[in-house]
């Protein structure tokens, strides 16, 4: 199953779960009327004031409605209450455990390789890089994602991981934790909450209805005239709440336990290390502590976790995680299940050996092999091949450079410094807007970035970007509003867009832009080619230019578009007036595309990839920009490898 399965396998798990909510509303509203209508009924009905005036009826319509409507507020907004205080992103979740962020430049030990591995998983996969919160109180082995999508994910970890664990036992927790965060685990996690909570309040009301009754003046009173049914009604919510939230805890945990068997064959898959994450596993059996969480607050996230963060449940099938030796044998058949012979010394900081890794040395325009089908199916994974590249081309990167993206000064700073024209009359008029109209410190670190990533492979500056990203998330509305102003006045000074520009542009914008009040993830409009068909056209016929030399003759930008067509395999899509398919137009069509079902997408990608790669050969830039489209769809595409030639 690929990555656009995945998300179409998530998307309909979610309206399945609609379909389930509303069918569990509907037996809460049978069974919150059947109660109260009993009730009235047994209390003999008119004495209570509340049955109809015709006499006491098991039917009755006006009752009805009111729980009907009562009932679909209570839990339907409840609903929505908790999914949008949850989906304001994961950091919300990590401060509610106590998490404290770790800064980008962090100088302790384990706190930076921590980071390293984060960084190494996110360039692996194509994803922004993940703030991370560490939380220190925790002696346990824990790690979780949380967040309503991967623009607003967030990692946390324990103290105790970090100190415990291996860098290959860290690596496999992180790789399971980016399988939760690839696969759509986290928004599926959100609206369970979501769901349950609201079946809760059904509970809570019944318990305060029968606690503030019972005890009430009213009660006596109402016990001369024949009884007063609000303290039995209030029961029968609090069971008929509860009820309901056990078997939507029955329901959570089986899926919960599913998903960890899957992260856990994933994180296998991604680093082709088994002991990795078998080694984390058998060190949560070994401590004391295991991966339980002190926080009182640990309960509500309990499926999040890597594992089982609240100690085992009375009854296995309410547990959120699969039986610890079950999880480590599925990965180990050989382990006996003697945690004793574990080791718990603490790992040594050792140079990471980047042994049998290149870094990437290819010019911009150096083409390299490419295999466009490989790139799709790629998507929303990881694999050790690329985990390799990513390592090594941190490790290629000067410190200096590196320390350009942890601060929100050098990361502005480290942008503006990478859109710097080459000819020295566009730069200095590009500097003096930047001395007019950028912060002054940035504008000074902006100086001293210039000779610092003047050597950089262009490879690497994307990924750099990336790795910037957590900075740049910290700036004020105002900060970023200036950085997106000096953005694109630095790429409008040549009054022409780089394709390396256009995707920095769309990169920082997807990653940032809803943050400070831009677009909020868009919904599935679209579900059929017809639909899309002429933004598709435009952008195949975008792509099959530039991927050409300039003054390429129109038959090998027609050869190339049909190449693309092939791939494709949809009727009706013909190439483009060159006016009609430039790099503005590709944004345009972009953001239709993205409203496109995930089957649709993996389609549209195939085609330009295919396109862009007609001759089996694609530049840097171009990968930068194919990476930029597919990122713009909401498909995180791994760093395109190849031998250049």
């Amino acid at each position: 199953m690929d990555f656009f399965e995945h998300q179409e396998v998530a998307r309909r798990k979610t309206g399945l779960l609609v379909f389930y909510f509303i069918l569990a509303v509907i037996a809460i509203i049978a069974a919150v009327y059947l109660a109260i209508a009993g009730i009235l009924l047994g209390l003999g009905g008119e004495e209570s004031g509340v049955a109809p005036s015709s006499g006491p009826v098991l039917w009755d319509p006006g009752l009805f409605g009111i729980v009907a409507v009562g009932v679909s507020a209570l839990v339907g907004g409840g609903s929505l209450f908790k999914i949008a205080s949850l989906s304001r992103g994961g950091h919300t979740v990590a401060e509610l455990l106590g998490g404290r962020l770790v800064h980008p430049d962090t100088r302790d030990p384990d706190e930076r390789r921590l980071l390293n591995v984060v960084e190494e998983m996110a360039i692996a996969s194509g994803t922004p890089v993940p703030p991370v919160y560490l939380l220190d109180k925790e002696r346990g082995i824990n790690a979780f994602a949380a967040g309503f999508s991967p623009e607003d994910a967030v990692i946390g970890v324990t103290r105790g991981c970090v100190r415990t664990l291996s860098r290959d036992e860290l690596q496999g927790v992180m790789a399971h934790e980016f399988s939760h965060i690839l696969n759509g685990d986290m928004r599926l996690n959100i609206r369970l909450m979501g769901v349950l909570f609201g079946i809760l309040l059904i509970g809570i009301t019944g318990w305060i209805i029968f606690r503030s009754t019972l005890y009430s003046g009213m009660r006596a009173s109402d016990d001369r005239k024949g009884g007063n049914p609000l303290p039995l009604i209030g029961l029968a919510l609090y069971v008929i709440g509860y009820v309901g939230v056990f078997f939507g805890r029955l329901i959570q945990a089986a899926v919960s336990r599913q998903r960890e068997y899957l992260a856990d064959a994933s994180a296998v898959q991604f680093t082709r290390n088994p002991e990795g994450i078998a080694g984390a596993l058998k060190k949560i059996g070994a401590l004391a502590e295991g991966s339980k969480l002190e926080d009182p607050e640990a309960g509500e996230a309990a499926h999040m976790y890597f594992g089982d963060g609240v100690g085992g449940a009375w009854l296995s099938l309410l547990a959120t995680h699969p039986p610890l030796t079950d999880r480590i044998r599925r990965i180990d058949p050989q382990f006996d299940g003697d945690f004793s012979k574990v080791s718990l010394e603490p790992p040594s900081q050792a140079r990471v050996d980047r042994a049998g890794f290149s870094p990437p040395n290819a010019p911009a325009q150096e083409r390299m092999r490419f295999d466009p089908v490989e790139a799709i199916t790629r998507i929303g994974t990881v694999d050790p091949q690329r985990l390799a590249y990513a390592a090594g081309l941190l490790e290629s990167l000067p410190d200096p450079v590196q320390r350009l993206t942890r601060d929100p000064y050098s990361a502005r700073a480290l942008v503006y410094a990478l859109l710097l024209d080459p000819n020295d009359r566009i730069r200095e008029a590009q500097l003096r807007s930047l001395a007019e109209h950028a912060d002054p410190k940035v504008f000074e670190e902006t100086r001293k970035a210039i000779p610092k990533v003047a050597g950089i492979d262009p490879a690497a500056r994307l990924p750099l970007v990336e790795l910037a990203i957590p900075s740049l998330r910290q700036l004020s509305a105002d900060q970023f509003r200036d950085f997106q102003r000096n953005i694109r006045a630095l790429m409008e000074a040549d009054r022409s867009i780089s394709l390396f520009e256009f995707a920095l542009l769309r990169l920082l914008m997807r990653h940032l832009g809803s943050q400070f009040g831009g677009k909020a993830a868009p919904s599935i409009r679209y579900r059929s080619p017809e639909a899309i068909a002429r933004p598709t056209a435009v952008l195949l016929s975008a792509i099959s230019r530039v991927g050409q030399v300039e003054g390429a003759p129109n038959g090998e930008v027609r050869s190339a578009f049909n190449v693309g067509a092939r791939a494709l395999k949809w009727e009706g899509i013909r190439l483009s007036p060159e006016p009609d398919a430039g790099l503005e137009e590709i944004g345009q069509a972009l953001d239709v595309l993205a409203q496109a079902s995930p089957t649709l997408k993996r389609d549209v990608l195939r085609g330009c990839a295919s396109a862009v790669a007609a001759d089996g050969r694609i530049t840097v830039q171009e990968g930068e920009l194919l990476r930029a489209i597919a990122d713009s769809l909401g498909s995180p595409m791994p760093p395109i490898l190849g031998d250049s030639s």
